[in-house]
């Protein structure tokens, strides 16, 4: 906010810090004995009486102090992530254990957040579409009739059976099984290489027509599964809500119970050039009040695959949840590396 000097910027950050430290009313005394605040109390009662006034700050009940609103949140929140930049310091999620298996690894991440920081924690893994072909089989069942089954490396798998016009040279199945398996298999599903070995024009006519009516069933195996998700921290969320905050967490574990609209939140939220911050009506569509919202997603170059998001009351340690988040999102990419080809 452009009203915000210096001074009234450095007072709002100890007024939240210390807020989230002892989730007390914060006074101008606390701020200049114990925040460490260089001026006198008057200047500091004067210059919270203009963060109030700009709607940063509010007056509970008859207390000296002040404590943030959603607006003293947002502020303090996204100067935080402007001021957190460079390469994250991974020092909360160490996934290294568990690299070969990318669920562990998020399942793992998952709970390190949820540990580490007190809050809802929530991961999408990669949808099936970025996975890729472990096995392709063809087989006849009749003249005119003949199943494809399409196993991915997340395990999912996909079987169809195609009716086809004209009835099929067995020669034609056994030379579709062995092609797919030579040219397709450990390619990721929806690739631009995958398509082009489907389409090949050095194929005869007649390879190309059977191929192309075979390729509904990768198509398939994409819509057939969608994103995972973990979510970690649940069971404690209650754990350390006080007053209005016990009911913005019931409705968190409220929407948890519907899947897609955490993904909904997961995908919506997300600038995959930044960390992001949302707080209170920005969550959700405006669905959830009194509930900060700190996500980043993870990938591999120009494509992100999924996720990485602290969900929790308006009280909770922006700067931990923010570094949290960035050092997963971080640490999951260098993971994916491994696993994904970007073809």
């Amino acid at each position: 906010m452009e009203q915000l000097s210096p001074r009234r910027r450095e007072i709002l950050r100890r007024v939240v810090e210390e807020h989230v430290a002892t989730g007390q009313p914060v006074g101008s005394k606390v701020l200049v004995e114990r925040a460490g605040m260089h001026v006198s109390s008057s200047t500091v009662r004067s210059e919270l009486a203009e963060l109030e006034a700009l709607g940063l700050l509010t007056h509970p009940h008859t207390s000296a102090g002040r404590v943030p609103t959603e607006s003293g949140y947002r502020v303090y929140a996204e100067e935080l992530v402007g001021a957190i930049d460079g390469r994250p310091e991974p020092v909360i999620v160490d996934v290294a254990a568990v690299r070969q298996e990318l669920e562990a690894a998020l399942r793992n991440t998952t709970d390190m957040l949820s540990q580490a920081t007190r809050l809802l924690a929530l991961v999408s893994a990669p949808a099936l579409q970025t996975a890729s072909v472990r096995h392709v089989d063809v087989l006849q069942l009749q003249p005119r009739a003949v199943i494809v089954v399409v196993i991915t490396s997340t395990g999912g798998v996909t079987k169809r059976v195609l009716e086809l016009e004209n009835a099929v040279d067995p020669g034609l199945v056994d030379w579709a099984r062995t092609y797919l398996e030579e040219q397709v298999v450990g390619l990721r599903l929806g690739s631009a290489t995958l398509r082009r070995r489907l389409e090949d024009p050095r194929l005869a006519p007649s390879e190309r027509a059977f191929l192309a009516r075979l390729r509904t069933a990768f198509v398939d195996a994409v819509a057939d599964d969608g994103p995972q998700l973990f979510v970690g921290g649940a069971a404690g969320l209650l754990g350390e809500a006080r007053g209005a905050e016990l009911e913005a967490c019931h409705h968190l574990l409220e929407v948890l119970e519907r899947r897609a609209a955490v993904l909904d939140l997961l995908s919506e939220a997300l600038d995959p050039r930044r960390t992001v911050v949302r707080v209170g009506p920005e969550v959700d569509g405006g669905q959830l009040h009194d509930v900060s919202y700190v996500g980043a997603s993870y990938g591999i170059a120009h494509r992100s695959l999924g996720a990485v998001a602290l969900l929790g009351p308006l009280r909770m340690d922006y700067e931990k949840a923010i570094r949290a988040v960035r050092a997963a999102a971080f640490e999951l990419s260098r993971l994916v590396e491994d696993v994904y080809e970007d073809d």
